[in-house]
């Protein structure tokens, strides 16, 4: 029997739809454009994507303590 991991499964569809741009001191920005407000940087592409997954995951936390609904993806 396969385990659903819905949290996971929502972050991982989030992520795929992140935008990332390199920066003219050629580090990286990325955000997840659904998520208003998840933005993140990093020294390298990889830093930049570990550094969104986790600024979205508290984001989705925190959302859900609050009270509020997460976009559709």
């Amino acid at each position: 029997m396969a385990t659903l991991f819905i949290l996971t499964d929502y972050v991982d569809q989030a992520i795929a739809q992140a935008v990332y741009d390199k920066l003219e001191d050629d580090t990286f920005a990325g955000r997840v454009l659904p998520c208003k407000g998840v933005v993140a940087f990093g020294t390298t592409l990889r830093e930049c994507e570990d550094e969104l997954r986790s600024t979205l995951e508290d984001w989705i936390l925190v959302g859900l303590k609050l009270g509020h609904t997460l976009p559709v993806h």
